[in-house]
């Protein structure tokens, strides 16, 4: 089975790649300069030149702060062009994964999110994801919206790289304490899009497997909870480690407001798609065994 996923460099992208031989299909990457989400008229003729079985468009605009003064490009490529990629997928008659976030809610539950509870995101970058699901839903394609959250792995800038290199010149780490998520690992992410992708292609007129789910790391956590486990997992390895030092977010302001309650609630993939993700601790632990194996290599 050949995958096109938008994007060349992300975390999802990059773990799709590393785990497509074991899995048994090919990824290939459809990226700038051939696809710019940015520029929505050239995505069906770059998606189209692959010939691909099933499309997941996980490109994104994700500088979630840096949206706050460019909402309009934002908007433009999570939004406009996502909603090119669903029609390039109807166009072709493929099923489309789209990757979504938890930032399309105000974090104000007392409880993890379902899918079908109401959106009303905080921020530019959330709201120009949420226009990116609801140009999916409207394509006329045979869609499935994975919505993730807290996504970290050996590639790319992420939470778990960056909590390692500043353990290197510092002995101590202010971390936010009153934001929970799931935390979810890009590799585990990709495995689960690969199975959801077989599936769909598999089971064309099983309307059950399409719409909207939820996909993260089982449990949850603050941000200093997984700082914490990520200089534990370190400090075990013999690499960096420091003291978390547990701060409120209004001590760290961020120009775009993230979320007080990120946590995604994953029954209905498990029930549709028997899949769940495994528990965020081990999964950080491999990460960071993995990131600490390339630095000494």
């Amino acid at each position: 089975m050949r995958i096109a996923v938008t994007g060349r460099t992300g975390q999802v992208v990059q773990s799709l790649l590393a785990c497509a031989q074991a899995a048994a299909v090919t990824v290939i990457p459809v990226g700038r300069p051939e696809l710019d989400l940015a520029q929505p008229d050239g995505v069906r003729q770059a998606l189209a030149a692959v010939s691909p079985d099933c499309i997941v468009n996980a490109a994104a605009y994700t500088a979630v702060d840096k949206a706050e003064t460019e909402p309009e490009l934002a908007l433009r490529i999570n939004g406009e062009g996502s909603g090119a990629v669903a029609v390039a997928a109807a166009a072709l008659g493929v099923p489309l994964i789209h990757i979504s976030t938890d930032y399309v809610f105000d974090g104000m539950a007392p409880r993890p999110w379902r899918e079908s509870d109401t959106t009303a995101p905080l921020s530019a970058y959330g709201r120009s994801k949420l226009a990116g699901e609801e140009a999916v839903a409207a394509s006329g394609a045979d869609w499935t919206i994975l919505r993730t959250a807290w996504v970290y792995s050996p590639y790319g800038g992420n939470f778990v790289k960056t909590m390692l290199r500043l353990a290197k010149t510092r002995d101590e780490v202010g971390v936010v304490s009153d934001q929970l998520g799931s935390p979810t690992s890009a590799p585990d992410l990709a495995e689960a899009i690969i199975a959801v992708a077989k599936t769909l292609v598999a089971r064309p007129g099983d309307a059950t497997l399409r719409g909207v789910f939820h996909v993260a790391g089982a449990g949850e956590a603050s941000w200093a909870d997984l700082a914490e486990t990520v200089f534990a997992a370190s400090a075990a390895l013999g690499g960096p480690s420091a003291r978390v030092r547990r701060i409120a977010t209004i001590d760290y302001p961020t120009p775009a407001r993230r979320p007080s309650n990120s946590r995604l609630d994953c029954g209905l993939l498990a029930q549709r798609h028997g899949l769940r993700l495994p528990p965020w601790q081990g999964s950080v632990q491999s990460c960071v065994a993995t990131l600490l194996a390339q630095s000494r290599s």
